[in-house]
């Protein structure tokens, strides 16, 4: 990584100027005919190509890095080589400050990312405060907000861009915003080839190629990956494609991706620590599969028709098909008043089936469990235009972006809840007779939903004298969802959400390496279809979201305050770039997964007021082939409305399995203190780094009143090298976890009482943890040509 003196992360040896990758989704068809006329004559200008520094996600030209209000991170192509999971989240989370991963499946590729507090993640449930983009198109999918990681073409990886809270981002900026940039042939020539094997039977191959001449280009990316998985029953295959033209004709720029990934996923979740200590591959239940299936389509355009006036459009569309299987435990059992039939609890509500029969006790391997299926298909579409007018006020510079995004989507939700036994792997098995109860908390759902979201934004950074710059900017966001039941009316609704979101910030130069940032944010999120549906105490619903109630939540809002300093000078030799910032924001309105008193089901509510508040630094000394690095990172996240909530299997909950949250209580799952490092040592043939990580503690999931010792503290550590055996064919390896360190990111509870450990008789202790995994080690060819 290197930090610029304007507190900008660059990491990676030879990282590109590289265009704003814009999070607004532009129109491109309808622009061209403008275009064409309002073309000068003669040959304009091209577009400069720049790195993006966080006042407007799409703009272009000249934008200096002091111009960033807030904190920034920028990772190349160099950071995002293989290891033994995501390429992509391993560098943010070895790197970026403020940013950890909490693996509550415990699959490298279906991570929640957490930055500052906020999460982005791919699992239905999580509260997600994060908006993310790839070439511009949002990656947040309509129905629940939710981030696949496993749909981005990490080979066609350029850049990736994270930054702080800016509303110019569209919803779901709570906490900050993701931005991956993908390669084209204009800028990444050339073809490269690579192959690598790893422990558990890890195998991944992957291919790019870029070409162009002087007014076409062509990339083209694929990957496969397959992974036995480290733990038992936990296989995971990858399939990752993107191809990418582009066409330059005097001052227009076209350029078309096709992105399309078959991807079948595993991840089995957090086991009791009893379980985990008697065996550590071991999973609780399983199957916890996810097959993706996901295609999509984006054409853009950019029009300068002089030096000081951008023009630029984006038309996308795509479908994501998503099945989900889980096999979990159930609390059914003989019914207290008929023992032949079966109950939710021995005094709960009858179990019937499709028909309307009661179910009648039937024999297993084991106890009995319950698989929750679910299918989801989403078509979206999207387009956007934004203007960029660069003309001085007087003989100062002055930058104007104005915007304008429309995002729809149609999403039809389908699930059910089987019934089965489990095994003595503890894993799913027949009859899976599908339950029906009508009025009752357990029945198919079938749902269709569209969501329409439109916005209008500007954003303006006046340069009032050589040292001073401000920047005001501000985004409008309307919402529109409805809901339509397939299965009866239950679930019927239409909501509106409107609300504007301003922005201010200022850089201050106080010499020509030090620069001191500060600024407002103001950013919002609207319920999603996901929890309007299920919004409701009385029908809960259960992990895989069966939606059974549509009450009104309200919007999510935050407000975000940050200041820092960022620097560079010459110590030793040596270039010594730093930053170091305070934050703090405040939301209201939170909206969060709610347990029931029906074990394994919840419900969404607002939650009131939260904030998240902490430091980051950062620090990188280059010298000579020598480049270590430091990121510390310090984050209070705390709710601050009481609350009562039911955790069944927390063991310090009350009688009634109610924990009782006080204001201060500490949001879980979010590191407190982070400390990253590293050194990397660069000769003419081979490279070698070493990094390690430091990590406190995180609260579990259903601990919220903080009444339980946290997820333990741990420090992990990994080496990475390569040597060029020709000046085209590189040998590269890695040790992963280099220490073979036991530790864990996720923590929660979980019911042990009826189900039989064979690996551990006896057990009884209900903390349960995801694994991390062990020392893995890779090794692999890679060729250029």
């Amino acid at each position: 990584a290197r930090l610029d003196h304007s507190g900008v992360v660059h990491a990676g040896r030879a990282i590109r100027r590289v265009m704003p990758s814009r999070p607004t989704l532009i129109i491109a068809a309808s622009i061209w005919p403008l275009c064409a006329a309002a073309a000068p004559a003669e040959k304009g200008p091209q577009v400069s190509e720049i790195v993006v520094v966080g006042r407007s996600p799409l703009s272009s030209g000249d934008q200096s890095a002091d111009a960033a209000t807030g904190a920034v991170t920028v990772l190349g192509a160099d950071d995002l080589r293989p290891g033994s999971g995501s390429a992509l989240l391993q560098a943010l989370d070895r790197q970026a400050p403020g940013l950890s991963l909490s693996n509550a499946q415990g699959e490298a590729h279906q991570p929640t990312v957490v930055y500052r507090g906020f999460q982005a993640s791919p699992l239905q449930g999580v509260a997600q405060g994060l908006a993310v983009y790839v070439d511009g198109v949002r990656l947040n999918q309509p129905f629940g907000e939710t981030v696949n990681w496993d749909l981005i073409p990490e080979a066609a990886i350029r850049s990736v861009t994270l930054q702080s809270a800016n509303p110019t981002y569209g919803l779901n900026a709570l906490g900050g915003s993701l931005a991956v940039r993908l390669k084209s042939g204009f800028d990444d020539p050339g073809g490269e080839l690579e192959a690598s094997g790893a422990s558990f039977g890890r195998s991944h191959v992957e291919l790019q190629y870029g070409a162009a001449s002087a007014s076409t280009a062509i990339f083209v990316a694929a990957s496969g990956l397959h992974d036995n998985g480290w733990r038992r029953f936990s296989p995971t295959t990858l399939r990752q494609v993107y191809v990418g033209a582009g066409w330059r004709t005097g001052p227009l720029k076209l350029d078309l991706g096709l992105t399309g990934a078959n991807n079948e996923l595993t991840g089995n979740g957090p086991a009791p620590v009893e379980l985990l200590a008697a065996d550590r591959r071991a999973v609780f239940t399983h199957p916890d599969s996810t097959h993706d299936r996901y295609g999509e389509a984006r054409l853009s355009a950019i029009y300068e028709p002089r030096a000081d006036l951008t023009l630029q459009g984006q038309v996308y569309a795509g479908r994501l098909r998503q099945q989900t299987a889980n096999g979990d435990l159930t609390d059914a059992t003989p019914c207290a008043g008929d023992p032949t039939v079966l109950c939710l609890q021995d005094d709960g509500p009858l179990l019937t089936d499709a028909a309307g029969r009661a179910i009648s006790v039937f024999s297993g391997a084991g106890a009995y469990g319950a698989l929750n299926v679910s299918s989801t298909d989403t078509s979206r579409a999207g387009a956007a235009v934004q203007l960029v007018w660069r003309s001085p006020i007087g003989d100062r510079p002055n930058d104007l972006t104005l915007g304008v995004s429309l995002d729809a989507g149609r999403t039809r939700f389908a699930a059910e809840t089987r019934l089965g036994s489990l095994d003595r792997s503890r894993g799913f098995v027949g009859p899976g007779i599908a339950i029906d109860q009508p009025g009752g908390p357990i029945k198919p759902v079938g749902l269709r939903t569209t969501t329409q979201y439109a916005g209008i934004y500007i954003s303006d950074t006046a340069h009032l004298t050589p040292a001073l710059a401000v920047t005001v900017s501000g985004r409008f966001d309307r919402a529109d969802l409805r809901l339509t039941d397939q299965r009866g009316s239950a679930l019927n609704g239409v909501h509106r959400f409107d609300h504007f979101n301003p922005a201010l910030g200022l850089t201050y130069a106080l010499g020509s390496h030090l620069t001191a940032y500060g600024g407002y944010a103001g950013t919002s999120r609207t319920p999603t279809p996901a929890e309007l549906s299920c919004a409701s105490p009385a029908a809960p619903c259960s992990l895989t979201d069966f939606f059974v109630a549509d009450p009104p939540l309200k919007l999510v809002t935050a407000a975000t305050m940050e200041a820092g300093l960022r620097g560079r000078s010459t110590v030793f030799g040596g270039t010594l770039s730093w930053s170091a910032g305070l934050f703090r924001a405040d939301t209201r309105n939170d909206i969060s997964r709610i347990a029931s008193d029906i074990r394994g089901r919840g419900f969404f509510e607002n939650i009131g007021r939260s904030r998240r508040q902490g430091v980051e630094a950062q620090a990188q000394w280059i010298a000579g082939r020598w480049r270590p690095f430091v990121a510390y990172a310090f984050t209070d996240a705390t709710f601050r409305t009481a609350l009562t909530l039911a955790s069944l299997d927390n063991p310090a909950a009350d009688a009634s399995g109610l924990i009782h949250v006080r204001p201060g209580d500490r949001i879980p799952l979010v590191v407190r203190h982070s400390l990253k490092g590293g050194v990397a040592y660069e000769a003419d043939r081979f490279r070698l780094q070493l990094d390690a990580a430091a990590s406190s503690g995180r609260t579990l999931l259903g601990d919220e009143a903080n009444l339980t010792p946290p997820v333990p503290d741990y420090v992990v550590a990994n080496l990475a090298g390569s040597i060029h055996l020709t000046p085209r064919i590189v040998l590269f390896g890695s040790i992963e976890n280099l220490a073979n360190t036991r530790y864990a990111t996720f923590g929660t509870f979980a019911q042990t009482s009826t189900v039989f450990l064979a690996e551990a008789p006896g057990a009884s202790n209900p903390r349960s943890f995801t694994p991390a995994p062990p020392r893995t080690f890779e090794l692999g060819l890679r060729a250029s040509f």
